[in-house]
């Protein structure tokens, strides 16, 4: 019998990651990007959670995901109160984590049929 995850008629999911990349289907990402079910920017700026700006994260909100995640890296970084204000105003649910983590997480509400969009920063 074989055996296969489901990821609800997804274009886009998360095959692998390391400390320094992200493998999306069968591209291997090493810049700052945004990803959504059917939605993938491979060449979003900023390329920090430190220059990440208000303005920045229309292209996410473009998305159109009731859960959106934020990947800053080898080690969790928090945004600036700025981006907290923007995200919370936006009225979806948030959370900041490592990149592993946020790699980890996309995929599991990806299989529960969740919409979800996620900025990752790159170390």
């Amino acid at each position: 019998m074989k055996f296969s995850e489901d990821m609800g008629g997804a274009s886009y999911r998360i095959t692998g990651y390391d400390k320094d990349w992200v493998r999306v289907n069968q591209d291997k990402l090493t810049n700052s990007f945004l990803i959504g079910p059917q939605a993938l920017i491979s060449d979003w700026q900023p390329q920090s959670i430190q220059a990440l700006q208000p303005e920045h994260l229309q292209a996410l909100f473009d998305i159109e995901a009731e859960v959106i995640l934020i990947g800053t890296g080898g080690n969790q970084h928090f945004p600036t109160p700025e981006i907290w204000k923007a995200l919370v105003q936006h009225g979806v649910g948030f959370e900041v984590m490592t990149t592993a983590a946020a790699c980890r997480t996309y995929n599991v509400l990806l299989s529960e049929a969740r919409r979800v969009a996620a900025a990752f920063f790159l170390d």
